[in-house]
């Protein structure tokens, strides 16, 4: 979602950009904590509490292995592929340009003027879409399960903010600056930090 909104704030409004995926990370979030509100009233809280210490364990091993198995550390190429999947779809393909251009023109009706910017909802969408099944959506409805949900959901919402904000205003300068492998050791040593955090805490805690 970086790279959407990385790629997306170079060719469209920035402040359109980050409202579409503010707005997408917003729901999400929301939905991810309602999702792990949702979780005790089902099972005991005993049992969310540990079973989200051991997703943040998972996560951070599997981070962790990631980074070791990455060759290198310089930047990321992740965001020339994002770049170039999103070009393959506002291109589109090159077949029905050739068909449009061979029709002969017609008059057509003038159009409304659309009540959210077409940019606004292609951010939104992509980033939506790219965040559903996400580790971080996981990882957010098992701190809400085990969590005040709505505490995670003011701090997700302003950390997705942050994030964005990062990415809308010098992305790309970022992205070719900082190692993906590195970003992965930090990535999974937090998440060990909060599985050991959870499980000294015990399922008795609340923030």
């Amino acid at each position: 979602t970086f790279f959407i909104a990385a790629i997306l704030a170079m060719r469209h409004s920035r402040t359109t950009i980050f409202a579409g995926a503010i707005a997408a990370l917003g729901l999400m979030t929301v939905l991810s904590c309602l999702m792990g509100h949702a979780l005790p009233s089902m099972l005991p809280k005993t049992y969310t509490h540990y079973a989200a210490a051991l997703l943040f364990l998972v996560f951070g091993l599997r981070l962790l292995k990631d980074a070791y198995q990455m060759e290198g550390g310089g930047a990321s190429d992740e965001l020339e592929e994002v770049e170039a999947e999103l070009s393959k779809k506002e291109d589109g393909p090159d077949s029905m340009e050739a068909v449009e251009e061979a029709a002969p023109p017609r008059k057509e009706p003038p159009r409304k003027a659309p009540w959210l910017p077409p940019a606004f909802v292609q951010s939104f969408s992509l980033t939506f879409l790219a965040e559903w099944g996400d580790r971080s959506q996981i990882a957010t409805i098992a701190l809400a399960a085990a969590k005040d949900p709505f505490g995670v959901t003011i701090g997700g919402t302003i950390g997705h903010a942050l994030c964005t904000g990062l990415a809308v205003v010098g992305g790309r300068m970022l992205a070719s600056r900082i190692s993906e492998r590195m970003v992965s050791f930090v990535g999974g040593g937090l998440f060990l930090a909060f599985a050991v955090v959870a499980l000294v805490e015990g399922p008795e805690s609340a923030l």
